[in-house]
């Protein structure tokens, strides 16, 4: 355990922070809050008349379902620079410290290891997620901090975007139904959301992302010590997994088959999961990215004393990872690329 992480829980059980039912009022997003005046944020919002959907009729499907849908926004050139920085990693995993979650039996009791520590053919298997690709891609980072992107959290959140983490995947994720924000935790946690970029058009059955319209409005579960999942929690995943299944009973259940290109962006309350994959032949490529906002997210979790060194594209920002500087834009497809 890191000394920061140690001085985190001392300070915790000293000064312990009042147990969460739900997300503080106090810095709720404007949108979550009851009867935002959508109409009127659209005018003055600078970026309304500049995007290629429109605006109004996406935050009022946002505040009703908990998501939207970005059909065709990012480029297939972009997309096919990134996917070749990912066989890139694979093809010389070797040679790196990248961080790699494996979620397979054998591997229950270290799923997160270097990519440079396990065998290419289970790199390339299912189960896996390569874990914050972005710092070392230039065109990871176009795609997660992408115009169209950017554009629409700007909105939901109504002030500068910063990015959490990414995650890449070669198949369907095959998870439990959960919601994200009980694990992904930024200083503020009501200013989260996600995107899920589809690197390829997905077909039926190779283990498609499921999510519950309108799931981001149930009850938030209680963990034993709130809402967020820690080391003090009495219940665990399986118990929330349980949770959902009862509280999700009645919400239309969608299955998601978007093509190369398109972008879902969620609610950090919507359910969703991976449905299982029934044809191993075929792929589901995708990278899913955290976000939150300059008031919701200021350090990166692996600093949380120093200032970040940030990037910025589009008017948001995404921070350098302290723990890997040498990788950091070390893969440079991307450059010359625009979004």
């Amino acid at each position: 355990m890191s000394f920061v992480n140690k001085a985190r829980q001392a300070y915790n059980k000293l000064f312990p922070a009042p147990v969460l039912t739900d997300f503080p009022a106090e810095n709720l997003p404007w949108i979550d809050k009851k009867n935002p005046d959508i109409e009127g944020f659209v005018r003055q919002f600078p970026k309304a008349t500049q995007l290629p959907y429109d605006l109004t009729e996406k935050l009022h499907f946002w505040k009703e379902n908990g998501y939207v849908i970005l059909e065709k926004v990012i480029s297939d050139e972009l997309i096919d620079a990134y996917l070749a920085d990912v066989q890139e990693l694979i093809d010389d995993h070797k040679k790196y410290d990248i961080n790699i979650r494996i979620d397979r039996p054998e591997y229950s009791k270290h799923p997160v290891m270097k990519v440079r520590d396990v065998p290419r053919e289970i790199i390339e298997g299912q189960y896996i997620k390569i874990m914050d690709f972005h710092n070392a891609s230039v065109a990871g980072k176009k795609l997660m901090l992408h115009k169209a992107i950017v554009s629409f959290l700007e909105a939901i959140f109504n002030e500068k975007v910063v990015a959490m983490q990414s995650l890449t995947f070669l198949y369907g994720s095959q998870q439990e139904t959960h919601q994200d924000f009980p694990y992904v935790v930024p200083q503020v946690p009501s200013h989260l959301a996600a995107s899920w970029i589809a690197l390829e058009d997905v077909k039926a059955g190779s283990g498609e992302l499921h999510y519950f319209v309108g799931s981001h409005k149930i009850p938030k579960f209680d963990w034993g010590n709130g809402i967020f999942f820690t080391g003090e929690s009495s219940k665990n995943p399986t118990d929330f997994g349980r949770y959902l299944s009862a509280k999700c009973e009645g919400f239309e259940r969608k299955t998601l088959l978007l093509k190369k290109g398109d972008v879902l962006i969620w609610h950090a309350a919507l359910a969703h999961g991976g449905e299982p994959i029934l044809d191993d032949s075929l792929t589901r490529k995708s990278y899913v990215c955290h976000y939150s906002s300059a008031q919701g997210y200021f350090r990166h979790r692996h600093d949380l004393v120093n200032e970040p060194v940030r990037y910025n594209l589009n008017g948001a920002d995404v921070f350098a990872d302290p723990k890997l500087k040498e990788y950091e834009n070390s893969f440079k497809r991307g450059e010359s690329l625009n979004q």
